[in-house]
């Protein structure tokens, strides 16, 4: 188990780490959620990425991938940080891309109005 303060390597069951004596092992509420329930909303990135707005998207996805790394060395912590940047930019990639449709759809509109005036 790596420590998520300095990232020396101690045993799985250690309960404190051998290099700075932080603790390694918590129970209760204390401890966080467990690794196996921190999103990683990668598929949600790319969909974003694909059909809504690619730059916002690309930064989704770098966060995304981030997740599941961050969880494999013991960072549960940055591994939560990592996915709620995902969702962030996720959602911001949806709204600038809603928003883009909305207003071209309003612009036709407008336009095809327009052409039948004349």
């Amino acid at each position: 188990m790596f420590c998520p303060s300095c990232g020396a390597q101690n045993d799985d069951n250690a309960f404190k780490c051998v290099q700075c004596g932080a603790v390694l092992q918590r129970s209760g509420a204390a401890a966080g959620p467990p690794a196996a329930q921190v999103p990683n909303y990668l598929v949600q990135s790319i969909l974003v990425t694909l059909f809504c707005c690619l730059p916002f998207g690309i930064v989704a996805i770098v966060y995304a991938s981030q997740v599941n790394s961050k969880l494999a060395i013991g960072d549960v912590k940055g591994a939560i940080a990592a996915s709620n940047s995902a969702k962030t930019w996720s959602w911001v990639s949806f709204g600038l891309g809603l928003a883009v449709t909305v207003a071209y759809i309003g612009l036709m509109i407008i336009g095809g109005i327009a052409a039948n005036q004349h």
